[in-house]
């Protein structure tokens, strides 16, 4: 079955999207004629306007309730209106789990942006963490609309890498100007020494870069202290070496750790603290089923838990 192309829209109510959406449809270079399903899942000030020209073969259909966005009602209405493409102007209240669950085996998410307003976003970002959390994540562009000289580019910037460094940020002025960010984000350790060396507050930023490029790290020695996760189920010689990581708040604390590989007699204790020196390759292995870093021991020592034993992928 073909792949159906979803563009995505992300963002809390008031954030432009609309407006966004609606400037992209009237542009030939993007509209040409497909007959496109355009969901929306969030009612704000901004309207289409079906009756102009550039509408003609798009179908507006509202989802009014989370509940609604099931996997058989996205199906009936892209068959309804014989699209060939959706695009989901989504509700920022809502998870975008929900969305990612239920869509039909087909649909394809091709794209996906997230908006905000400048103007109240660090708010939302100070009450309304989890859900910041949520859009940022898999995004590729963020624009924060409504953006003034006076405003610190810095603070916006954090927020976003700190939540992930794939997507391009662009600031929008109250002029229409468009700037994109161009700030840089040096690792805080050296990717090209003999040995890269992994302080404890670097571990979250260190292991979403690796998760993110694993390829770069091909080939490179690391070192950082961390804990065992030794499962009785798996082989000797086998276990998982890591933190554990926040991404937004307590509740989401989990255990973000890497397959690691070394001699059945120096297997570490499963709890335990351990400074190691590692040997990293991106490889196939059967217990991920596909590609990934895999760990090879090189040195091991006890060591003490850190102060901050939890990792936090986000800056304070």
């Amino acid at each position: 079955m073909d792949d159906m192309p979803v563009y995505l829209f992300t963002g809390f109510l008031e954030s432009g999207k609309t407006s966004f959406i609606d400037e992209t449809l009237a542009d030939k270079r993007f509209n040409n004629g497909q007959r496109t399903l355009l969901l929306v899942c969030e009612e704000g000030e901004a309207e289409y306007d079906e009756s102009r020209p550039y509408m003609k073969n798009i179908y507006v259909e509202n989802i009014e309730d989370e509940d609604e966005l099931t996997s058989e009602t996205l199906d009936i209405l892209a068959k309804k209106h014989r699209a060939s493409r959706v695009l989901i102007e989504y509700n920022g209240m809502w998870q975008l789990k929900t969305l990612y669950d239920n869509m039909p085996e087909n649909w394809a998410v091709y794209q996906e942006f997230m908006f905000a307003d400048a103007t109240t976003f660090l708010t939302y970002n100070a009450n309304m963490r989890g859900l910041v959390v949520d859009k940022l994540s898999g995004c590729e562009l963020v624009v924060f609309n409504r953006f003034t000289k006076d405003m610190d580019k810095m603070a916006f910037h954090k927020i976003v890498r700190g939540i992930s460094r794939r997507p391009d940020i662009a600031y929008e002025y109250t002029n229409g100007d468009v700037e994109y960010d161009e700030i840089e984000d040096p690792l805080p350790f050296d990717i090209n020494a003999p040995v890269v060396k992994i302080e404890d507050g670097d571990y979250a930023l260190w292991y979403r870069d690796l998760s993110e490029d694993p390829k770069k790290y091909d080939g490179k020695v690391v070192e950082y202290k961390g804990l065992a996760a030794v499962n009785p189920r798996m082989k000797p010689g086998m276990f998982f070496f890591g933190r554990q990581l926040m991404t937004c708040c307590v509740e989401d604390i989990q255990f973000a750790g890497l397959l690691t590989l070394c001699d059945a007699d120096k297997m570490p204790e499963n709890g335990k603290w351990y400074t190691m020196r590692l040997s990293v390759a991106y490889k196939w292995h059967k217990l991920y089923g596909r590609k990934g870093p895999v760990l090879t021991l090189q040195n091991i020592e006890p060591a003490e838990a850190p102060a901050q034993p939890v990792a936090t992928v986000y800056y304070a």
